[in-house]
């Protein structure tokens, strides 16, 4: 199981990241953690009914070790013996049959548990705002939804099956002990701690030198990236530094061989240590045993009971062990459920409003009223946008680099809510419309396409599961994609990879405006859909971009003048407000910051595309 944020510590010692980050055991933390066991409490209870089984029939292949002894050796009788034997084996046996379906139960348990999370979790992520997806990092998500969720099967069928499985043998032991020599037990417990203290010394002894040579090879791993890749290589050769990067790596080589020897050294005398323990616990026994006999003529014990407690004796010493390190299991399943339920508690600010309206959509006029909009309280983005996009009209909006263009119309869909004043489509506040039915409505095309590991067939269904073959055509001819896709061995069955690694960039953006079109939304909007088409590719569908929007309300962020041209009016975004708003000729003769834009940017572009015309 995972230390939350760092690497874990071995079994009985936590790791000082493990401490800093230690839970704090609340009642409402158990009752949150106990909901997700209580559906299974039949199961649960099955499986401490065989724990209580497996660790009763444990006990009988010692006792019946004494009574081979006792009755069969000492009274020579060839039949017992084979019959204790048979015995045996059959405990043995059931034993083995016991755990595993002790094992079996537990996984089911487990992997249901972990079943009912995932897609708890899924679905609580999947209605996360826009604005999670971009604050977290994506391997922190995966590894919530992954690694810890996973995790929680060690939870269920170690941590708990484990203290009770371990409660119930030490129990038993016990009472087997003393029912057949209380003193013969006492010395027998008395060794025990003999056996954990060392363990525990030398073990935590062990995993600091482990923590330090795997700092160091951390560090030797981090040298060999950084000098032994393409760039890396190149600047060491540049700048001749072979002769210090190989004293380095040689120095780092020698802290972690060193370290290495160390930890070898140590665990090597430790398992001589745990020899001589291990063998002086039994001898005790022996001892006291024989001196019970020998010097006292106590007639209750035999060889057979004496044999039949050092085999329970060494029995108690795994569980008791584990049973010591129980704070530090507890605490760490602990810290897994608080890193998924840290998750589960961030709350949702864009929900879907409760019998959401579903204003008429065709022809919807977009109204923003002094809406003002910042990532973070100190850094104000939007302060006073305030327009209206007539219903049928298309609006382009252009400003400088970071002004706020994509934040303006990502407030349409509610990919972010205000933080003042409102939007309105059809006069209707779109937090007050149904979310689903408001963005069914909308069709965005981003400047970065992105499409599903899977077939391009697969990637345009996204936005019509029922399409037919016929409509998913139409799309693509319209969006100049078709005659590249039936180009391909595969059609419409061709795969695009991983993010769509598989096509060019423009393909992918035409793939994305195909996917829009076969949507068929009353209000477009374009992010400046066209950026990753060359000239030949953009003319060929902007035509079929103007036919789309005609009918719809549409808001385009564009970078080609010969875009913004077409729009009713242009709106130009600087300082967090609409600067200016007007036509292109009206915008000119303003001399304001639309002139700026274009004797900067567009009249470039425009002699670009003049001069490659001719």
């Amino acid at each position: 199981m995972p230390a939350p944020g760092g690497r874990q510590g071995p079994r009985g010692f936590l790791t000082d990241e493990e401490k800093k980050n230690m839970p704090k055991v609340t009642g409402a933390l158990l009752k949150r953690i106990l909901s997700y066991l209580l559906p299974y409490w039949p199961q649960f209870l099955l499986v401490f009914v065989v724990i209580l089984i497996s660790a009763a029939v444990g006990l009988l292949p010692s006792i019946i070790t004494g009574k081979i002894v006792d009755q069969a050796l000492v009274g020579k009788d060839l039949k017992l013996l084979v019959r204790l034997l048979l015995l045996a084996f059959a405990t043995l046996t059931a034993s083995q049959v016991i755990g595993v379906l002790e094992s079996y139960i537990n996984a089911w348990i487990s992997q249901r548990i972990i079943f009912d999370m995932k897609n708890q979790m899924y679905d609580h992520l999947q209605h996360m705002p826009h604005s999670f997806f971009t604050s977290e990092k994506q391997g922190d998500i995966i590894t919530r939804m992954d690694t810890d969720i996973s995790g929680v099967s060690s939870v269920i069928s170690g941590t708990l099956s484990s203290i009770v499985s371990n409660t119930a043998t030490v129990i038993t032991t016990l009472i087997a002990l003393f029912t057949m020599s209380w003193r013969l037990a006492v010395v027998g417990i008395v060794v025990i701690p003999l056996l954990i203290v060392p363990t525990r010394s030398v073990g935590q002894s062990r995993w600091k030198l482990l923590s330090q040579n795997q700092a160091k090879k951390d560090e030797m791993n981090q040298v060999i990236n950084e000098t032994l890749s393409v760039s890396g290589s190149m600047l060491v050769k540049l700048f001749t530094r072979e002769e210090k990067e190989y004293a380095r790596f040689v120095a780092l080589n020698e802290e972690i061989t060193g370290l290495a020897l160390k930890e070898q050294r140590s665990g090597k005398w430790f398992r001589v240590v745990m020899g001589m323990f291990t063998q002086l616990g039994p001898l005790l026994i022996y001892f006291t045993g024989g001196w019970l006999i020998i010097s006292r003529g106590d007639t209750s014990l035999t060889v057979g009971t004496i044999t039949a407690t050092v085999a329970l004796i060494n029995r108690l010493y795994m569980p008791v062990s584990s049973l010591l390190n129980i704070h530090v299991d507890f605490t760490r399943s602990l810290a897994l459920f608080t890193r998924i339920f840290d998750y589960f508690d961030m709350e949702n600010p864009i929900k879907a409003p409760e019998n959401g309206k579903k204003p008429d959509m065709d022809l919807a006029e977009i109204r923003y009223e002094h809406v003002s909009f910042s990532y973070s309280p100190e850094k104000p983005l939007l302060t006073d946008i305030d327009f209206t996009v007539p219903g049928g009209k298309m609006y382009a909006i252009v400003g400088p680099s970071g002004s706020g263009k994509s934040t303006v119309v990502n407030l349409i869909p509610r990919l972010y809510d205000v933080c003042g004043g409102r939007v309105t489509v059809s006069g209707v506040d779109v937090r007050d419309i149904d979310l689903k039915y408001l963005r069914e409505n909308i069709g965005m095309v981003t400047q970065e396409a992105y499409l599903f590991n899977g077939t391009i067939k697969d990637n345009l269904l996204c936005a019509k599961d029922d399409a037919t073959m016929d409509e998913i055509v139409a799309a693509c001819k319209t969006a100049s994609i078709h005659d590249f896709i039936i180009s391909q061995p595969d059609g419409y069955d061709t795969e695009v990879g991983n993010r769509g690694l598989k096509l060019s960039g423009g393909e992918k953006q035409r793939i994305s405006i195909a996917r829009t079109i076969l949507k068929d939304p009353r209000i477009l909007i374009l992010d400046e859909a066209t950026s990753a088409l060359d000239s030949i590719s953009e003319n060929a569908i902007q035509d079929a971009l103007e036919a789309i929007m005609a009918g719809r309300t549409s808001i385009v962020i564009a970078h080609r003048l010969s875009t913004i041209l077409k729009a009713d009016k242009i709106m130009v975004v600087k300082d967090g407000v609409i600067a200016e708003i007007g036509s292109h000729d009206e915008l000119l003769e303003k001399n304001g910051v639309y002139k700026e834009l274009y004797e900067t940017q567009f009249r470039k572009v425009l002699e670009y595309e003049s001069e490659r015309k001719q």
